[in-house]
């Protein structure tokens, strides 16, 4: 059996060596480029490949790995929106994602991004690094005197709630696929206006399918308190962009906490220091006092590395043994 690893970073090594040294009978290779028409070949003579990128995987490259006979394709992520299902499954290809590789670690960057803005952090990082130590008047506000709307009650979402309650906020939520002990709660409100209506803050969880681009726009905005913090960890075309950056404009939205950008790819995990980032919606985002964004960094924990190594790399090994793994795309 053997299975080849493909955008090795530095950070998955060792756990990588780990799997390896606990299944001897199975050949791993890996390389740390990205897949695509010029590195598909590598792939020839492999039983099945593991993959992780933020950039599209080429149909192309797709297809010549299907001409190759490698038709087990295992991503060491949750999303699949970069990835052709439609040709996958016209190739009689079989793909697994790790749907759940710790919703812990995104639901706390949620969670502190919330407790930042409240607390104006970037605002004091500012006057600091000024060297002005007075308090006033960046005057905070306490999590648990908020109405926290979590829409999408998932792994993720049903985390948030948890640790939520522990600050002691009031928590409402959101999904058309209720949770029956959230709803034995009474947290479930009847539809998105509602919790809009209620929610001092707003937190975003659920997958980029196509009923869900721009789910956040001009007109779910304006149906929400004014001053509303909105916090995205999920996906960055959740939410309009340009939308978003005139309701921060008028105040509508008070604050904005955002780990994902609808663009991203290609932005997102460069290093531009001394240049100019190429997108100004971007830098004007970066350059406000009330915005926190992060470079999609939620998932970035050991935790979560060790599972999407781990989980990826079973999951192939099943499908090259004709199982079925609860981690495949369906």
């Amino acid at each position: 059996m053997k299975i080849l690893v493909y955008s090795v970073r530095p950070d998955e090594l060792s756990i990588l060596a780990e799997w390896i040294k606990a299944h001897p009978d199975i050949q791993v290779d890996q390389t740390t480029d990205l897949f695509d028409e010029t590195t598909v070949d590598q792939a020839a003579g492999y039983d099945g490949v593991v993959l992780f990128q933020q950039q599209p995987f080429p149909d192309a490259a797709i297809n010549k790995l299907n001409e190759m006979g490698v038709k087990n394709l295992s991503l060491r992520n949750v999303g699949v929106d970069n990835i052709n299902l439609d040709l996958v499954k016209e190739n009689g290809m079989k793909l697994t994602n790790v749907p759940v590789y710790s919703p812990n670690a995104i639901a706390e960057h949620a969670v502190f991004l919330m407790g930042r803005l409240l607390r104006r952090v970037p605002e004091y990082d500012k006057k600091i690094a000024r060297g002005d130590l007075r308090w006033a008047p960046e005057i905070g506000r306490e999590l648990r005197n908020q109405t926290v709307g979590v829409i999408g009650t998932g792994h993720i979402g049903q985390v948030i709630i948890n640790i939520l309650k522990g600050y002691g906020a009031k928590v409402i939520c959101y999904d058309i696929f209720k949770n029956d002990k959230l709803e034995q709660e009474g947290l479930y409100v009847d539809n998105l206006d509602d919790l809009y209506a209620q929610a001092d803050i707003i937190t975003v969880h659920v997958p980029e399918v196509k009923e869900n681009i721009h789910m956040i726009n001009n007109d779910s905005i304006a149906k929400m308190k004014d001053g509303v913090i909105l916090i995205n960890v999920s996906r960055g075309g959740l939410v309009d962009t340009d939308d978003l950056i005139g309701n921060l404009n008028s105040k509508k939205i008070g604050a904005a906490g955002l780990d994902v950008y609808e663009g991203e790819v290609g932005v997102f995990n460069e290093d531009w220091e001394g240049k100019e980032i190429p997108d100004a919606r971007l830098r004007d985002l970066l350059s406000r006092d009330n915005v926190i964004v992060t470079p999609h960094i939620a998932f970035y924990t050991n935790t979560a590395v060790h599972n999407m190594v781990n989980v990826s790399l079973d999951s192939n090994v099943q499908l090259i043994k004709g199982e079925t793994p609860d981690t495949l795309v369906k």
